[in-house]
């Protein structure tokens, strides 16, 4: 009969715990750039000029239809064979920050367009330029409607560094190979590292629906008036 051994956490703590802050590392690192490429991708889809609609489609459609992994290895390794080297962490936040960035831009589309038109008039009247437009008016309304996909999204990029350790990147995945190679204790590890990620995804969703909270005002309203 199988016995369960969790001994190995008493001589691997430290190892684990710089796996779990490299994962953070990593996932804050990410965010906002990717937030950030995602929205200017997001208008320039929606408003941009003709070459600029068709890059923005072309980067959107390339990164959601091919493997993050994939898109890894060509910054660490296909870039290294032209002579540019990129770090394994930094290698790893600038995939993390293209692939969630183009994920962001159809989501942050889906919230423009369900922004009514009167909000634009209104917005022209007062006198505002397109780009005092869209960060006064269009953003924050647009963040507020679709804000839990993006939190959705945002967590599962938290749960793809797992593959970032294929680069060598020693997040938490990394460390588990590494454990269960010299343990051979396989199970518990894994078993260990899924309750670790179930923390971490638990911890990011809670820390960025308390930034909601902060941020949308209206939602706290309308939830004490109910």
């Amino acid at each position: 009969m199988y016995e369960f051994d969790f001994s190995f956490l008493n001589d691997y703590l430290p190892d684990l715990i710089r796996g779990i802050w490299l994962t953070i590392g990593m996932t804050v690192a990410s965010i906002l750039p990717g937030f950030l490429l995602g929205t200017l991708v997001a208008v320039a889809r929606l408003r941009g000029r003709p070459w600029a609609q068709r890059i923005a489609t072309i980067y959107v459609e390339a990164i959601r239809n091919t493997p993050l992994i994939i898109q890894v290895f060509w910054l660490f390794f296909g870039l290294a064979s032209l002579q540019v080297h990129v770090g394994p962490f930094a290698a790893a936040v600038i995939a993390l920050i293209i692939n969630v960035g183009a994920y962001t831009a159809e989501i942050m589309r889906a919230g423009f367009q369900t922004i009514p038109r009167g909000q634009l008039e209104a917005a022209s009247c007062l006198a505002l330029s397109p780009f005092q437009s869209l960060v006064y008016v269009e953003v924050p309304q647009a963040v507020e409607r679709v804000y839990p996909a993006l939190v959705s999204q945002f967590v599962l990029m938290m749960l793809a560094t797992s593959i970032m350790s294929q680069i060598s990147a020693e997040e938490l995945t990394g460390v588990a190979y590494m454990i269960q190679s010299f343990t051979f204790r396989g199970f518990e590890v894994y078993l260990v590292i899924a309750v670790l990620y179930l923390g971490l995804a638990s911890l990011l969703r809670v820390v960025l629906m308390g930034i909601a909270e902060v941020s949308f005002p209206r939602r706290r309203r309308l939830r004490t008036s109910l």
